[in-house]
């Protein structure tokens, strides 16, 4: 049996209204807020007295979503720097595909948004960089050239 597709990507946030903020100021769109706690909670995370706000956003074509969440218990574990090289094993980046770079880099600059190198050009395929948002989270950013 093959998988249908891709649901969702998690992320952990300490202040969910700021990574709300910077995904809906990317061009995503809030799909709805929700709290989680019980049994079903406990047992899906394999964590105690689940206790999480979560928020889900997603691409403008609906094909793509992110799940925010911010824990309230247990209490969140701190997960090392946030500001970690690009090269660290595990997740590292989301990237998106977007219309004008240089536009959507400015636009999330007021959301704590920071160029993590610069943008760069691809042949005459791609511009491209990754910033790092709220929580550290990096982004990938790519603008197809025509």
């Amino acid at each position: 049996m093959a998988i249908q597709r891709m649901d969702n990507v998690g992320i952990v946030v300490e202040d969910l209204d700021a990574a709300i903020a910077f995904f809906v100021e990317l061009g995503m769109e809030l799909e709805g807020r929700a709290e989680v706690e019980g049994p079903v909670a406990d047992q899906c995370t394999g964590l105690d007295g689940v206790r999480c706000d979560i928020a889900m956003v997603r691409t403008p074509d609906g094909h793509s979503r992110i799940e925010l969440a911010k824990y309230r218990s247990p209490s969140v574990r701190g997960a090392g720097p946030r500001n970690r090289p690009h090269n660290i094993l595990g997740t590292h980046r989301i990237m998106f595909a977007v219309d004008d770079i240089e536009d959507t880099v400015a636009r999330l600059r007021p959301h704590g948004a920071v160029l993590v190198g610069e943008i760069a050009r691809f042949e005459d395929s791609y511009l491209l960089c990754y910033i790092r948002g709220p929580e550290g989270i990096i982004v990938g950013l790519a603008q197809q050239l025509r």
